[in-house]
């Protein structure tokens, strides 16, 4: 592999336990983060220790003097879905956060317990829509860090200070996005908003799910579709399916690698223990060829007794109908070896998404190095594409510090280099139906 084969943009999922967290990286300069569990230390024995924030700060793209991450997105607010958010938003620039109604509802609930990353992600995009609120009575537009997008509908809406908001801050199902911090992105990225749907604004949290599939593309013409369904069960899911195919939108369902929503919980494709053919026959029809399911979870179990989900080995055995190959079942935890697991990295490539085996991204670092070398500088034009998934994949797997010192022995480049990194973590101390029978991750709230 050469420095300029290496892809400009892909995906990345980190081996962190149950739980979810996924960097996208469309170019040396914007970044998305879509949930976070930062594992800064662990408390038990064997567990994968992820400094996510340290690491991410590390490795992206600089402005004005900071790391920059273009958009956060928060899914849901449970615990593995954002903890080390506060610490994030003091180590880097947040440009823009995209947000669900939901945490308003709760936030404002003397009643219902969220946990304090879920607090201070509340508490900021409070600030920046009061933040928007006064760029528009200024007849200005809010700036970069200040950024927020409001993605759902919710019955009491007008009970929040949101409400008011211009509609260019608020979207919803059955709508695209393309734009990243206020940059147009649309010749290389879209989210196509799927959930959460208004009817279900009071439902059960994971049923409130932001669901997104999200492409990147190729100037080249290829293309890569992931979908992102968060925590949410069968019903739900099957909504998502039934709306979009009744609107002839069939494209906005296909995928090249689907997150397997709930860390393979069994709920997305049984109800009341019955089997749900439905859901596993609407993700095989939307399938593109060689599509590739992750899990992003501790090992499956062989068996799992009586309320052990999620993980569950009766999702992973029907998941394993939908793909050709068990090779295209992939858990996070046990890639590529359960007992040195690294992280899961598709760049977008002339044949689409494709899988890099870190074999190939150990080649990748040594081959971007070389280059750099012989060029002069940091990264180069190709270079600063592959921080994003080479370095990034480096810095997770080859050990931060490893990386560190790869690039500090390199030219420095004319501008800040960068990118990305990313990616995070999870663990799991939250939406499941019963506590799982051995802690995962670290901290219990």
């Amino acid at each position: 592999m050469t420095a300029s084969s290496v892809p400009s943009r892909g995906i990345m999922f980190r081996p962190v336990g149950t739980g979810d967290s996924t960097t996208i990286v469309v170019d040396d300069e914007h970044v998305v983060q879509v949930d976070l569990h930062d594992m800064a230390q662990a408390d038990l024995e064997g567990a994968v220790v992820t400094p996510v924030v340290d690491e991410l700060a590390a490795c992206l793209p600089k402005r004005d003097g900071r790391p920059y991450l273009a958009v956060f997105v928060l899914t849901h607010a449970d615990q593995d879905h954002c903890r080390g958010f506060a610490d994030l938003l003091e180590a880097v620039t947040i440009g823009e956060l995209w947000a669900t109604p939901r945490l308003w509802r709760e936030y404002e609930d003397a009643d219902t317990v969220i946990c304090d990353d879920a607090r201070a992600f509340q508490e900021e995009a409070e600030r920046r829509v009061e933040a928007t609120r006064a760029a528009v009575a200024r007849g200005d537009r809010p700036k970069s860090g200040d950024r927020i997008l409001v993605v759902g509908y919710d019955t009491d809406r007008e009970q929040h200070a949101y409400a008011d908001l211009p509609a260019e801050y608020l979207t919803g199902p059955g709508h695209p996005v393309t734009a990243l911090d206020g940059d147009d992105m649309s010749a290389a990225f879209e989210a196509f908003i799927h959930a959460p749907f208004a009817a279900d604004c009071a439902a059960a949290r994971n049923e409130t799910s932001l669901a997104l599939q999200v492409t990147l593309r190729d100037p080249g013409g290829a293309d890569g579709r992931v979908l992102l369904l968060g925590d949410l069960a069968h019903d739900t899911i099957m909504k998502i399916f039934n709306f979009s195919e009744a609107k002839k939108r069939e494209g906005r369902l296909a995928w090249d690698v689907l997150l397997a929503p709930h860390h393979c919980s069994k709920h997305v494709m049984y109800r009341d223990g019955e089997l749900q053919q439905d859901v596993l026959d609407a993700l095989e029809r939307h399938a593109r060829e060689n599509a590739i399911i992750v899990a992003s979870c501790m090992p499956v179990p062989a068996r799992n007794d009586a309320g052990d989900n999620p993980p569950h080995a009766k999702a992973k055995a029907r998941y394993l109908q939908i793909v050709d190959r068990e090779s295209q079942f992939i858990c996070t935890q046990e890639w590529p070896d359960p007992d040195q697991p690294s992280p899961v990295v598709f760049g977008l490539t002339a044949d689409g998404l494709t899988l890099l085996h870190p074999s190939v991204l150990d080649d990748g670092v040594q081959a971007l190095g070389a280059a750099a070398k012989a060029a002069g500088e940091a990264a180069g034009p190709d270079g600063a594409a592959v921080g994003v998934l080479i370095m990034l994949a480096a810095a997770a797997g080859a050990g931060l510090a490893h990386w560190l010192s790869k690039r500090r022995a390199a030219p420095k480049p004319d501008r800040s280099s960068g990118l990305d990194q990313a990616q995070r973590a999870v663990t799991a101390a939250r939406g499941r139906d019963t506590a799982p029978r051995q802690p995962v991750g670290f901290g219990r709230q």
